[in-house]
This record gives C-alpha cells, structure tokens and sequence, in this order.
C-alpha cells in the first residue's frame, strides 16, 4: 500500500482480504495507520499461475477508512484475515475504491544471448510500444 508520509510517498506490505467489494487489512498504531486513515491510498496487488502462464495486476486508488462501528468490527474480525507475524494487529483498515485498474497477460520466456539489451516493459508485458 502507497501512502504519503511527511511529504515523500513510501508503502507498506500489507495482507489483505477483498470484503463486500473493498480492501480490508489489519494494522497496529503506527505510521502504517496514521498515513492511510482518512486519506487517499493506493494499493497494489499481483498474481501468477505457473501451470497456465497467466499473471495479473490490479491497482486500486482510494481512501482508507479504520474500521471502528461495533457491528463492522464484528464482521471484519471474523473474516480469514491473519497477521504473518506474532507482533499484534488489532485495527483494520477498509480502503473504499475510487478507481480500479488492472491488467492480465501472459508470461512469456525471452531467450537473450549475450550483449543483447533487457526487454522492455512492452516486451515484458505484451503492449504496443
């Protein structure tokens, strides 16, 4: 997730669930919480089947909410949302999305020799340059 933090923009790995079509991640007081909460975030998102060759991305501009009414608390807490960490995570974050991009391709192997430049981002990616 990419917030902006004394006027520099930095981001944070978070784990996160898709809830009644919204983002929702667990945090502890800290930066994490303080910069996402009732601003504009983005966050993003990516995937990949080795067995089909398909990857995704996704990018979700909005803004993050904590999750603070006793019924929603309820409900989010009950969700399959686990901190990968023994470090407690008791607040969660909703980001309610204002705009969603995203994209899927499939992966394909470059075979380079020597002395040939990297791929660009339309090789990599499949898009007209």
């Amino acid at each position: 997730m990419a917030v902006i933090v004394d006027d520099h923009p930095e981001i944070f790995p978070v784990n996160h669930i898709v809830d009644r079509g919204s983002l929702v991640f667990r945090t502890a007081a800290g930066t994490k919480l303080s910069a996402s909460v009732g601003h504009a975030v983005a966050f993003e998102v990516d995937g990949y089947d080795p067995v089909t060759g398909n990857a995704w991305s996704v990018v979700v501009k909005g803004r993050a909410v904590e999750v603070t009414r006793l019924y929603e608390v309820l409900e989010v807490v009950e969700l399959p949302l686990f901190p990968w960490h023994s470090l407690p995570k008791p607040r969660f974050v909703r980001i309610d999305a204002d705009n969603i991009t995203g994209r899927r391709f499939r992966v394909q192997e470059l075979s380079r020799t020597p002395g040939q430049a990297e791929p660009t981002d339309a090789e990599l990616h499949g898009e007209p340059e």
